[in-house]
């Protein structure tokens, strides 16, 4: 019965609406606000919808000259993409995740010795496609995969910032911080790589070293991404030029210069990527602060677990050497799944090189200075790259397909879920 109800609901804006809805009134705030922030958080999704459509299609054309043009199956690492995906036929599934995923961290924060209250809203909703999208995919009814994975979500969002928190304190000199980006498991991993060249931490410290001005350009988060798919444009576009399917890139240019093709595409994936995480950051901006509210009033003892350029100024010399290290990771990764002819080729993307990549180069300096951000980001490179591979079969199944979700995290916890649902289901 409850399942055949909630099939029914699927305007996703208005569910998430909902969630703001009820966060603001537990905040008791005044009519005025409740009415604004719910009908900001309802547009803040249709924006973001927006981009994502936008973003769909441009990767949908890429995927369509790079696969031509080499003759593989290329995929973005891109989770902004997939997300899309997902909440455009499971938005229902995934929105209900994350309210109770929500709801869960605080529960097991209160009750547990994990304490982290995890406040990166967009990483909880992309966290919550993947677990959705699992427990959909093993074939569970829709109460089960709203509870089940609200469930785990939360218990995510409560623990796995707990693996960082040795090297977070190391890293900002107190403990009332943790890191509330879910690579977790892969920033710990960073950190422990650094550990192996504490002997060198004096004569190696990353703020001796000297990069490369250029590289500054890339802490643009917008702009990095636009360099990065014009790049792969032209590449894509060359090779089709070169394996003589120059039809293909007419067709696709239409009434714009072949050439001048792949840069306009490029800057309008990055102009769509700017409007999905503008609406993201708005829908999510309400209902992350009720729960902060519900957290500072109920569970004094909780730790703040906030996004990673948080810990970006206190080795940001480590961040563009994990972000360099991390791309080049992913570029060898991509390189072994060619060689060993891998049926799907995932591609790194400039964001989350950047980000996840910068942040494990800052853990990877805390013991071993850039030797350790280098090593480890470049390990960690590799997984974004390689550990999608295990989940994008099963996604694809289910029309997500062009893109994948590459932190580590999201595949470990994911594939180990799916592997045990699948024993018992």
């Amino acid at each position: 019965m409850l399942d055949a109800l909630l099939g029914q609901v699927r305007n996703t804006s208005l569910i998430v609406g909902l969630i703001a809805l009820i966060g603001l009134l537990l905040q008791k705030k005044s009519a005025t606000e409740v009415i604004s922030g719910t009908a900001k958080t309802i547009m803040g999704f249709m924006i973001f919808n927006i981009g994502s459509s936008a973003i769909s299609t441009i990767v949908a054309n890429f995927t369509t000259l790079f696969n031509t043009g080499f003759g593989i199956d290329g995929v973005t690492t891109q989770v902004e993409v997939a997300t899309g995906m997902a909440l455009n036929t499971y938005g229902t599934e995934v929105a209900l995740v994350l309210l109770v995923g929500f709801v869960a961290n605080l529960v097991i924060a209160k009750f547990t010795p994990f304490k982290a209250i995890f406040l990166t809203g967009q990483h909880f909703l992309y966290f919550a496609c993947v677990l959705a999208l699992v427990f959909i995919a093993v074939g569970l009814p829709m109460p089960v995969t709203i509870i089940g994975g609200g469930i785990v979500l939360g218990f995510c969002g409560a623990a796995l910032p707990t693996l960082c928190q040795p090297f977070m304190n190391k890293i900002t000199g107190s403990d009332n911080l943790a890191m509330g980006h879910f690579n977790c498991i892969g920033y710990a991993f960073s950190g422990y790589v650094g550990k192996l060249f504490a002997g060198s931490k004096e004569k190696s410290d990353s703020s001796n070293v000297n990069m490369p001005k250029f590289f500054e350009l890339f802490r643009d988060f917008i702009f990095s991404i636009a360099c990065f798919m014009v790049v792969l444009f032209y590449i894509a576009v060359f090779a089709c030029v070169a394996t003589g399917n120059m039809e293909t890139v007419l067709s696709m240019s239409g009434n714009d210069l072949w050439f001048v093709y792949p840069l306009l595409q490029g800057l309008q994936f990055a102009a769509g990527m700017s409007v999905l995480i503008y609406g993201v950051r708005q829908f999510i901006a309400e209902i992350t602060a009720a729960f902060v509210a519900i957290s500072e009033k109920y569970i004094p003892n909780s730790k703040p677990a906030v996004d990673c350029p948080a810990i970006f100024p206190f080795a940001p010399t480590a961040v563009v050497i994990g972000f360099v290290g991390a791309f080049l990771g992913g570029l060898f990764g991509m390189a072994m799944m060619v060689l060993f002819k891998s049926p799907v080729i995932m591609i790194p993307a400039a964001g989350i090189c950047f980000f996840s990549g910068g942040t494990c180069g800052v853990f990877g300096n805390a013991y071993g200075g850039w030797k350790g951000a280098l090593a480890g980001s470049f390990l960690v490179g590799i997984g974004l790259v390689a550990l999608p591979l295990v989940l994008y079969p099963v996604f694809e199944t289910l029309g997500i397909a062009g893109a994948s979700f590459p932190n580590i995290d999201y595949n470990i916890v994911g594939t180990l879920l799916y592997k045990v649902l699948s024993i018992f289901h």
